[in-house]
């Protein structure tokens, strides 16, 4: 349950950060929750039981977001641009969940630099949570990671409503998640360019029920000493099921050995058009359009793999 983006429908506290340069303005914080330096802005709220909404704008080419909260909450992304130099953009520290609202008619970018500054807390990604997310809004979210993954998630993601997101990152994942994804609307476009990078990499399942989502790699094969094997870059790789019923999934991946999915157990396909090509060469990995440990079942839809080794 939400109201705009809120992690209620309780009436919520809301606190509207809008970043300016260096520099950045709150108003609503009558709980004395924010401290900032310049545009970098920490929300502390301890074991606090309101209902926390943050509401996000403006723009900042040296800005962040850092949040430590017990209880659920939301970000309403509301027009804003944040790039952090020396770590994420926005870095969620909450293990509750995380409701991340993309307002309507809205553009919204999320970056990092190339270095992150070591901290006593994780950072995985231009957008990083360490509990769960659930991305929602009609707006546009355009994240790019410069260093790590572009977003990084510790539990799990589900993506809903109509959102429209761009996830690119020249250095690892486009979607980095542990506890598993569920994509069940929207417009996604995930592209990802480092050997060996996957544009959604999932220790768990990966789950397509609507949407649009269209991924891209085109990293070559990387040698694992610890496998004693080479890793290639994937469209998708999950440690576990992959299930789609519904929606559009299109992959494409260019690198010498890619795969469209890497699927750790099954693949279990029921309905919308899938469609996964590969055009990388062998000279290393193996290039694969779907790879099931388990086994692959199509029981609808329209299902199309093909291999086309680069000439």
């Amino acid at each position: 349950e939400y109201i705009n983006g809120g992690a209620s429908t309780a009436t919520p506290t809301v606190i509207n950060i809008v970043y300016s340069g260096t520099s950045v303005t709150v108003t609503g914080d009558t709980n004395g929750y924010v401290t900032t330096n310049g545009a970098h802005v920490t929300v502390n709220s301890g074991t606090a039981n309101d209902s926390l909404l943050l509401v996000l704008s403006g723009s900042t080419t040296d800005g962040s977001l850092l949040v430590y909260r017990q209880k659920k909450y939301g970000i309403q992304l509301n027009g804003v641009s944040i790039h952090h130099a020396n770590g994420p953009a926005i870095n969620n520290q909450c293990g509750k969940l995380l409701y991340l609202y993309v307002n309507s008619g809205t553009t919204n970018q999320l970056t990092d630099g190339t270095s992150y500054t070591e901290q006593t807390y994780d950072q995985k990604g231009a957008l990083f949570s360490e509990g769960q997310m659930m991305l929602l809004g009609t707006g546009t979210l355009t994240v790019t990671g410069n260093c790590k993954h572009a977003i990084a998630c510790d539990d799990y993601i589900i993506i809903d409503e109509n959102v429209t997101l761009h996830a690119s990152s020249s250095t690892g994942n486009g979607i980095k998640v542990n506890d598993g994804l569920w994509i069940n609307n929207g417009t996604l476009d995930i592209s990802v360019t480092a050997d060996a990078a996957r544009g959604i990499k999932c220790d768990s399942v990966v789950v397509i029920t609507g949407g649009t989502t269209t991924i891209t790699t085109s990293g070559d094969c990387v040698y694992d000493s610890e496998v004693d094997d080479y890793s290639s870059a994937a469209c998708i790789k999950c440690d576990y099921d992959f299930t789609m019923s519904g929606g559009t999934l299109t992959m494409t991946s260019s690198g010498d050995g890619g795969k469209g999915i890497n699927c750790g157990t099954s693949v279990a396909f029921s309905g919308g058009p899938l469609s996964a090509i590969t055009t990388g060469g062998n000279d290393e990995g193996k290039p694969k359009a779907i790879k099931a440990t388990t086994g692959i079942t199509v029981s609808g839809g329209s299902f199309y793999a093909q291999v086309k080794k680069r000439s």
